[in-house]
């Protein structure tokens, strides 16, 4: 039986959105898949996953496969995975099997979809994949409190130059959604982008470190703002964050395993090689990212690649478990509530 608190929380979005249909659409908007709707009516931990990763991350059929084991590895450790992207037009909350095919096979055909593109995408019914701010819009809409991604956007470097500064800071400074990932590609000025978030009033988490992982690395030579070390701290400061109406996003940044962190070293270089070449070539704007990190697995051999794929895991790992404890915090307020 769903608690109170998830069925308060559902019925306040439904009023929001208008009720589900038959085909658990919310007023012909938002389109859930059949597991996410149940999981959400019945308070059950649900993690949102971007879909930027499976059309512009990697290749195909890497990236599919890649999805799935992700998606799998969220229901493995108690949560259902919602991943979202824009398919005709329909911003849709959890992908089927076909769909997540058919978002894998479109690659860089799907647009790379932030929050400006979004009333684009479905006004023209196109086809979008969601970057890290429109995944958090979407989440946030439907009342799903915690995100993972890769790692997510900042400040470019020279970005007092350019002021090419990514829109997921903006949105963490925003929108009320915890975002779990390895910390700030190592593409980026990681420095500017941490002064930043402090500017948006974002509480930047290292998750058992004390130091700032660098996407592809474990370090970045910056200090993490504060540290936690299990789920269920996790889940006290997201709910806190929530109670206290603070209206902002959390970012927990993971480092990637040991084990599976490439060479700091070889990777900066061929960072460095690779953002040469970008500006040779005036690449710029939204496409600058996808082209460094493709230059970058190609410099490494391939490293880089098989480094984002393990992070990505390893934060789906980490996610749900944070998922999972602040559903089961939040049941148990609700009942300590309804004893009162």
């Amino acid at each position: 039986m769903a608690s109170s608190s998830a069925l308060s929380r559902l019925s306040n979005l439904h009023n929001h959105l208008r009720p589900l249909d038959s085909n658990n659409q919310i007023g012909g908007l938002v389109k859930f898949s059949p597991e996410v709707s149940q999981a959400l009516s019945s308070g059950r931990a649900v993690v949102a996953l971007e879909s930027t990763i499976i059309s512009h991350g990697m290749p195909y059929p890497q990236n599919l496969e890649t999805a799935k084991q992700v998606e799998e590895i969220v229901r493995k450790n108690g949560a259902v995975p919602a991943t979202i992207a824009i398919l005709d037009g329909v911003p849709c909350v959890g992908l089927s099997a076909e769909q997540l095919e058919r978002l894998a096979t479109l690659g860089t055909r799907a647009q790379k979809t932030a929050r400006r593109d979004i009333a684009y995408v479905v006004a023209g019914r196109r086809n979008g994949a969601t970057t890290v701010s429109a995944t958090m819009f979407f989440a946030s809409m439907v009342g799903i409190p915690v995100f993972v991604t890769g790692g997510i956007g900042g400040v470019h470097r020279h970005g007092e130059e350019t002021m090419d500064v990514s829109s997921d800071l903006t949105e963490l400074g925003k929108t009320p959604v915890a975002v779990i990932s390895a910390g700030v590609k190592s593409i980026l000025d990681i420095p500017k982008t941490l002064e930043y978030l402090e500017t948006q009033g974002v509480c930047v988490v290292g998750y058992k470190t004390d130091e700032f992982p660098a996407f592809f690395t474990d370090t970045s030579g910056c200090k993490a703002p504060c540290r936690l070390d299990t789920p269920e701290e996790c889940a006290r400061l997201i709910d806190a964050t929530t109670k206290l109406k603070l209206g902002n996003g959390v970012l927990i940044a993971v480092p990637i395993p040991k084990e599976q962190s490439a060479s700091g070293s070889k990777i900066e270089s061929a960072i460095q090689k690779a953002l040469k070449e970008a500006r040779e070539k005036n690449i710029i704007g939204s496409a600058e990212t996808p082209f460094l990190l493709a230059r970058v697995n190609e410099l490494t051999g391939g490293a880089s690649l098989a480094s984002n794929i393990a992070l990505v895991k390893n934060n789906a790992l980490v996610g749900s478990k944070i998922a999972v404890a602040l559903a089961r915090l939040r049941e148990h307020s609700s009942k300590a509530a309804g004893m009162n």
